[in-house]
Formats: C-alpha cells, structure tokens, sequence
C-alpha cells in the first residue's frame, strides 16, 4: 500500500498550490482521507479530512475559507490551497483511516510528505 503526495513547492503569500495524493495497493473507497502538515521541530497537526463519499468535510479553523479538500475517485485526494501565508510552510502529508478522525495516531496509512514553501 503506498500513497504518493505531490504538489509542493514555492509559492508567495496570497498564492496558491494544489497538492494531489494518489494512493495504490488497495482501494480506500470505505475510508476518509485526511491531510496534515509538520512544522520543524513539531508534531503533525491536522489540516483537512474528507469522507469516503466525498460529501463530507472538516477544517481546521486556521485553514477554513482558503483550503478546499476533494476526492475524484477511491483512492484520489487533493488540497487545493488558495490565499497562502507564510504560516502554511510545512511538509504536508496525506493519510488514510477507517474512521472520522482528526488525530494523527488513528490514521493507517501514510504519504511520505511533500514540502510547501510561502514567501512573504
């Protein structure tokens, strides 16, 4: 099983950046795919999940209104960031689980990162 994130890359403030996820090995047409992001020196926070239907979803409150997560398929996830601040410099990262969660510990599977740089 494996997920491949991409997308990252160097952006100014105000910009945008698409980051895709693919994922292979397994179908994951029963599970919520999620997205976090790793500051140096911290832990993994969540950053945006989306239901195996696609028709739900949940933010954290600091990415509300400029990040739109969505899933095309099973095993597809993207987040589509727009309006980005130098505060969203991060390696993101795109898992998967088999319930409705926000904590990094209760997701199965894992992209290997992909870095996303805003400058001021």
């Amino acid at each position: 099983v494996q997920l491949q994130a991409s997308g990252g890359g160097l952006v100014q403030a105000g910009g945008s950046l698409r980051l895709s996820c693919a994922a292979s090995g397994r179908t994951f047409s029963r599970y919520v795919l999620g997205w976090f992001r790793q500051y140096p020196g911290k832990e993994r926070e969540f950053v945006a999940r989306i239901s195996p239907s696609g028709v739900s979803t949940y933010y954290v409150d600091s990415v509300k209104g400029r990040f739109t997560i969505s899933r095309t398929n099973a095993n597809t996830v993207y987040l589509q960031m727009n309006s980005l601040k130098p505060e969203d410099t991060a390696v993101y990262y795109c898992a998967a689980t088999d319930r409705y969660s926000t904590r990094q510990n209760e997701y199965n599977y894992w992209g290997q990162g992909t870095l996303v740089t805003v400058s001021s």
